[in-house]
């Protein structure tokens, strides 16, 4: 079941490409509503350090730290990075619960990972006032996090398809928050009338995400995926 959700039938996120301003950013984006930004940036080169044998190569002996894979992300497991990809980076189980899911994302060692991340081309908007971050992630197909919500920021693919779904602050979305989302996909969202949908869109590699603070958010990878995030703290 893992390998076979489908991609949205339509995007209902807005989208912008180069030729959006930082001072329209700011204007029509930044403190409102999401948009996915394409070809502002070109991330070829982090990109080819970031496969398989190149993570292996530099990392392999690197522990990580995984997060349960809920709301609240709870429950922390350190691992060695080979130990991650080799035996823990698979399909999500439609059976196992969130709170019994281990998920690499975010809790990275920057002393560690700093050096790849030099190579990382972030998005070209900032809020007044923030300062950026770096989250990055590795998850295999079906897997993802539940709906939460945080302060603002991007996130950006590098191999993989990441489904998103969003709310506004006001209106909290219906799940639970030790249910995968792909649970949540498969039971809930199909009994959504319309107007209860969330926004969504699928992100292919070199697209990026923008979410304003506070709005609710849910991920589903549709492929084993790599990720990075930029929160604007």
């Amino acid at each position: 079941l893992a390998g076979t959700v489908p991609e949205e039938p339509r995007c209902t996120v807005e989208r912008a490409d180069a030729s959006l301003t930082y001072s329209l950013f700011l204007q029509r984006f930044a403190f409102s509503r999401p948009v996915i930004l394409g070809g502002v940036t070109d991330n070829a080169a982090f990109r080819a350090l970031c496969t398989r044998e190149k993570l292996l190569a530099a990392f392999g002996s690197f522990p990580v730290r995984l997060s349960t894979a809920n709301t609240y992300s709870y429950r922390k497991v350190d691992v060695p990075f080979q130990e991650y990809v080799e035996h823990l980076l698979k399909p999500q189980d439609p059976a196992r619960l969130g709170s019994d899911t281990l998920y690499f994302f975010g809790d990275n060692n920057f002393t560690e990972w700093g050096p790849l991340f030099q190579h990382y081309v972030p998005p070209p908007f900032r809020i007044p006032g923030t300062s950026p971050a770096y989250s990055f992630g590795i998850a295999g197909s079906g897997s993802g996090v539940p709906f939460h919500w945080h302060g603002p920021g991007f996130s950006e693919v590098i191999f993989g398809r990441k489904r998103w779904f969003l709310y506004p602050p006001d209106k909290t979305p219906h799940f639970h928050p030790n249910e995968t989302t792909l649970a949540w996909i498969q039971h809930t969202y199909p009994t959504l009338p319309p107007a209860q949908r969330p926004l969504e869109c699928t992100l292919r590699p070199g697209e990026v995400l923008y979410f304003p603070d506070r709005w609710w958010h849910a991920t589903l990878n549709l492929d084993t995926s790599v990720f990075i995030s930029t929160f604007l703290g």
